[in-house]
Parts: structure tokens; C-alpha cells; sequence
């Protein structure tokens, strides 16, 4: 079984997920007390959140960097950046690093496309709304189309995430402002919703809302265990 390196702490709630749904993944497809082999390198998120409101991504970037060559130095086989805006920084970590990154966007993508998804309603931080590192990747790489709520809505979305969901706090009205928001989506013709922010899995799953939720977090971890079980992945 190969290691599997985390960049965590973005949040400490959502990186426990990845922890928990990881090694469920590895003892269901290998049973008894099988687990993952696993490095964590945990993040101060307060610095990480005052960088982004900054907008110093070049700092992000050094800090995202040294992470990742400090699990390659540790022994991992591969990366993951447990969490979507900081994918950000994903084409200079890949650089900066001689094992493959997991790419979210890359994964989420790839399944998408494979089941014939064209068009979808992105959800997560402002930034991950707002900016095209996204998107970009989708478009681009998978002929995905993607769109936004409106400005009022993506200020709800993304402060939900931040003052709730990335402390632990999970609220009933959030939960319903989230699928009032997806389930009117289908209007600007999409026809699934990409929770791309691997806290909004703690509010919403898939079958909640009207139309298809597909969890960036589990799609994630999907690719990662594949990774880890394949003796041939490079």
C-alpha cells in the first residue's frame, strides 16, 4: 500500500473527515483492522484565513510548497491538498515536487465527464466561486460549464462556511438557505451541484437536494485510495 500524504488543517473539521473516510475506504476494500497508511501535515488555518483575506497568495504559495516537500520528505507517494481553495496553489506545488499531486478539480471532473455531466452549479468559498482556478480546470479539462449564485448568495454560501461549517457548528437554516440556493439552479440549466468546499459536506449529502450533489471530498478521497491500492500508479 502506498503513503498517503495530507496537507490538512484547512479545516482541522474537514481534514477529520479525510482522516476518517480514508482509512473506512482502505479496511472496506482490504478488511480485518486494515488502515492507510497516512502523513498528515497539519496547517495553522487562522494564518492560512488572514493570508487569503490579504490576498498574499505568494506567501500561501511558500507555505502550501513547503508542506508538500516536507511529507515527499517524509515518505509519502503522493499529495492531496484537503481542501479546494488551496488548489489555488496547485501547478506550483506540482514544480516543487517529484510525487503526484491529487488534484480535486482533476477527480471531480473526470467523473463528471464520465457520466455525462455538462453544465453544474459550483458552490464553495467566495474565492473558489469567484476567481477561474476552478472552473478553469473544469471547462478546460472536461468541457464542464460551470455557474454561480448570485452576489447576495455567494456571500451567504461562503460566510456559512467560514463563521459554521469550518467550526464545527451545523444549523438547521443553513442547511435550507444552501438548498434553496441549489434547487433553484436548474433554472440556469444545471444539472448537478459541485459541493467544492470539503466543509459543505458536513451540511448537505447527496439525494438532499432536487438535483445530483456531487462531494469533492469523497470524489477526492476515491482517487486517493485507488492510488494507494494500485501497485502500478506512478
Amino acid at each position: 500500500m502506498k503513503v498517503i500524504g495530507l496537507i490538512g488543517g484547512m479545516s482541522c473539521e474537514s481534514s477529520a473527515e479525510y482522516y476518517r473516510l480514508i482509512n473506512k475506504a482502505i479496511q472496506a476494500h482490504l478488511g480485518g483492522l486494515s488502515s492507510a497508511n497516512l502523513i498528515l501535515n497539519s496547517l495553522n488555518f487562522q494564518e492560512i484565513y488572514e493570508l487569503q483575506k490579504l490576498g498574499d497568495w505568494s506567501r500561501l504559495q511558500e507555505i502550501i510548497i513547503q508542506a508538500g516537500q516536507s511529507l515527499e520528505r517524509a515518505g509519502a507517494d503522493c499529495i492531496l491538498i484537503c481542501t479546494n481553495l488551496m488548489h489555488k496553489c496547485a501547478s506550483e506545488l506540482k514544480k516543487n515536487i517529484s510525487i503526484p499531486l491529487i488534484h480535486i478539480a482533476e477527480a471531480s471532473g473526470e467523473l463528471m465527464k464520465a457520466q455525462e455531466i455538462k453544465k453544474i452549479l459550483l458552490l464553495g468559498t467566495i474565492y473558489t466561486m469567484e476567481e477561474d482556478f476552478y472552473s478553469k480546470v473544469l471547462l478546460e479539462g472536461f468541457g464542464i460549464e460551470t455557474i454561480i449564485p448570485s452576489q447576495e448568495d455567494r456571500i451567504i454560501v461562503s460566510n456559512i462556511i467560514y463563521d459554521e461549517l469550518c467550526k464545527g457548528v451545523i444549523k438547521p437554516e443553513s442547511r435550507q438557505e444552501y438548498l434553496r440556493i441549489i434547487n433553484q439552479s436548474p433554472q440556469e440549466g444545471a444539472c448537478a451541484a459541485l459541493l467544492a468546499c470539503t466543509e459543505i459536506p458536513l451540511l448537505l449529502k447527496n439525494g438532499d437536494a432536487d438535483i445530483p450533489l456531487y462531494e469533492t471530498t469523497q470524489i477526492h478521497i476515491d482517487k486517493a485510495v485507488e492510488f494507494a491500492l494500485n501497485p502500478s500508479a506512478t
